[in-house]
């Protein structure tokens, strides 16, 4: 059986109906009992969210219902971060769920630490339990491909299979859906407005597709309110199984070049999300971004740029330049190595802000995060008066992890990670280094990957040549091999040779690469150097093994 026979949001029906019986309360085995919520529930008297879902009937909710029984789940590649962070919010809603992946993860043992059954290989055998029960449904990972065994199996026996967009479409529906897209920075801006409303009260669910070391849960919060936080992936279409009440679109742009052929095939499929909008709804928008604007229409209002405009939601933008509704003026750096702004909304001075996370990136992501919840308030008079509240839960978002995640200080060498694997997130992340470490050497140490890298090298070339412009040294390794086939014949030497500044070499492998840092440190300890590790792929391991090993002989 081809993947593209389960459920996708290629083949859902209308939003108006349900997607499947599979997906109705009433299944097979009739214990979903569901449960009335007829208000946001907050704690905090300073802010107030507007209700916009006033009947949460059809939210599938069972954690903190009575219920007389357990819907089994079993996830097909529960290793990866997005699944993970589904079948642990399952958990915590009270199904019964099991999992499987080829590989081991630290998301594996803390979903076996949470009451899951969790296996290594994919087999029939991961669904049958002695008692001859099977599982209620069965959601499929992106990476999993057609053939794999256990769907197979699930459809002989009539299991009703999900692939995670509409996994998504199902657990989100009858919530006020507040759903973070874009290309790059919606984990972070996900995950800030996560914890903001979180700390202001706002007793919300949330699913993000990284560690959150702040969130008890990690990649979760699940709570029992109608407001539910979604990071929402445009990879395999994921995002387009949900109907969001506010959707936040941080930027456009060419990122999964084996997914989508063009930019223009990237703007169709934003273009499908923004349509899944509910009436009545808001489109929180990138100004900055020329090809996040382009995604709606604009009128012509007199003035000397136009405004975009749609008659079925609202839009709000945000962004650097003073054209959008609300904007950053004097950004700098401050004390805490991150950067403090003045902001402004339509003109009008609000706040200073302050943030612990250096880059301009992260500004941009806290300003989504303000247009958010000033979207989600129930009038801008009631937003203003928990300004103060918002100010300071800002402030105390300490980030995501690998996303310019410090590992550790040894003398005077600083060690970083993140996950940034497109030119357009290297060059935003180097940024953010240097805003933190303006005079310091800035070694960085990038691993293309070859199921996200090896196509983009091949697409991108251009672009990753100038991405590192702002280091003072670049090692490339050799690409990590995953699931993707090496057609285009590149390897980590070619784009070594293809950057054109600072001075770059080839280190083949992560031991190699370890080894070289470790005697180039040791040479001059008290040297002030930054030590950068960049990729999606398991570079993320040799920054801890550095730390390790230079606290070993130097300290």
């Amino acid at each position: 059986m081809e993947l593209s026979a389960i459920m996708s949001p290629a083949n859902y029906p209308e939003r108006s109906c349900s997607y499947s019986q599979a997906i109705t309360l009433t299944n097979r085995r009739q214990i979903v009992q569901s449960r009335k919520l007829k208000y946001v529930r907050t704690t905090s008297p300073s802010l107030k969210l507007s209700p916009v879902i006033t009947d949460c009937d059809n939210a599938e909710v069972i954690g903190a219902r009575e219920c007389k029984g357990k819907e089994w789940i079993h996830f097909v590649g529960v290793g990866g971060c997005g699944l993970s962070a589904l079948a642990m919010l399952a958990l915590k809603q009270g199904y019964e769920v099991s999992g499987s992946d080829m590989t081991w993860s630290d998301a594996m043992d803390a979903l076996r630490e949470a009451g899951a059954r969790v296996y290594i290989g994919h087999s029939e055998l991961n669904l049958r339990k002695n008692n001859g029960l099977v599982p209620d449904s069965l959601v499929v990972s992106s990476a999993i491909r057609g053939g794999n065994v256990e769907i197979l199996h699930a459809e002989s026996v009539g299991i009703p299979v999900y692939k995670r967009g509409a996994w998504l479409g199902r657990i989100t529906k009858g919530y006020n859906l507040i759903a973070v897209s874009g290309s790059h920075g919606k984990t972070t801006t996900a995950s800030m407005l996560a914890f903001v409303l979180n700390a202001m009260g706002d007793d919300l669910t949330a699913v993000i597709g990284a560690r959150v070391p702040q969130l008890a849960e990690r990649n979760i919060i699940c709570g029992t309110g109608c407001n539910f936080v979604l990071e929402a992936d445009e990879y395999d279409c994921c995002f387009l199984g949900v109907t969001p009440q506010i959707a936040v679109v941080t930027n456009v742009d060419w990122e999964h070049v084996d997914m989508f052929q063009d930019e223009e095939a990237v703007k169709t499929i934003f273009r499908k999300f923004i349509g899944q909008i509910r009436v009545g709804g808001h489109l929180i928008l990138c100004g900055d971004s020329p090809v996040a604007c382009s995604l709606v229409n604009k009128t012509d209002s007199g003035s000397a740029l136009p405004v975009l405009r749609n008659d079925a939601f609202q839009i709000s933008t945000y962004g650097i330049s003073s054209c959008n509704d609300w904007h950053a003026v004097s950004i700098s750096p401050n004390s805490c190595g991150g950067s403090d702004y003045q902001l402004f909304h339509k003109g009008l001075h609000i706040a200073d802000i302050s943030l612990q996370m250096p880059g301009v990136h992260n500004v941009l992501n806290s300003l989504a995060v303000i247009a958010t919840i000033s979207a989600l308030s129930t009038d801008q008079k009631n937003f203003l008066s928990s300004i103060a509240s918002l100010k300071l839960h800002l402030q105390n978002f300490e980030g995501v992890s690998r996303r310019f995640e410090r590992i550790g200080t040894v003398r005077g060498c600083h060690i970083y990670d993140d996950y940034a694997h497109h030119p357009t997130e290297i060059q935003a992340t180097i940024q953010a280094a240097r805003q933190r470490f303006p005079f310091q050497k800035l070694v960085v140490i990038f691993q293309p990957h070859t199921y996200r890298i090896c196509s983009r090298l091949a697409a991108l070339k251009d672009d990753f040549a100038i991405a590192f412009t702002n280091a003072d040294r670049v090692v490339i390794t050799e690409i990590y091999e995953a699931r993707e086939t090496n057609l285009w014949k590149i390897n980590g030497r070619d784009l070594a040779i293809s950057i054109v500044d600072p001075p770059s070499e080839f280190i083949p492998s992560l031991i190699q690469v370890l080894e070289m840092l470790v005697v180039h440190i040791s040479k001059d300890p008290d040297h002030e150097t930054v030590i950068l590790t960049l990729g999606s792929g398991d570079i993320t391991s040799v920054g801890r093994k550095l730390l390790t090993e230079l606290q070993h002989r130097l300290l």
